[in-house]
């Protein structure tokens, strides 16, 4: 087995504080500042990673130095935010924040190289959302680490 995880919990998943991609952001974080985060899989990236800082008005080094140096559960971790200035948790920022992730779309060409690493024909028939995508993304790559 594996020293390091391919993060499978889904970018459309929500904590009890009701954001989406958020526990993802923690595992992934919490994976790399352990050394444990498979190969290609960034802790913080530039994609859903940056929208959910963004959104929430937090900083990307606070994040990665809350969780690197005090290793939290995930409800430690939701706590955390609720308690940094500026952040924005109301119903209206998250709610904009959870549809800016459920639209989103990658573009054609990485659409197309994730439907050919998994096996699936670019017909139309795979919706094409990121969310979608990433989560095909996830499932290939823990088949070829871990069940292959």
């Amino acid at each position: 087995m594996s020293s390091s995880f391919v993060p499978l919990i889904p970018c459309n998943v929500a904590g009890p504080l009701g954001v989406l991609h958020l526990p993802r952001l923690w595992l992934k974080v919490s994976l790399e500042a352990r050394g444990q985060l498979a190969a290609g899989y960034p802790g913080i990236g530039k994609g859903f990673d940056s929208m959910v800082i963004a959104g929430l008005g937090l900083s990307a080094d606070a994040v990665r130095t809350f969780i690197t140096e005090h290793r939290p559960s995930y409800a430690e971790f939701e706590r955390w935010v609720k308690t940094q200035p500026g952040v924005k948790i109301d119903r209206a920022s998250i709610y904009q924040l959870n549809q800016s992730i459920l639209n989103y779309h990658h573009s054609a060409e990485i659409r197309q190289e994730i439907l050919r690493n998994a096996g699936y024909p670019d017909d139309g028939s795979v919706t094409g959302s990121a969310v979608e995508l990433n989560a095909i993304d996830d499932w290939t790559a823990f088949h070829a680490s871990v069940l292959k």
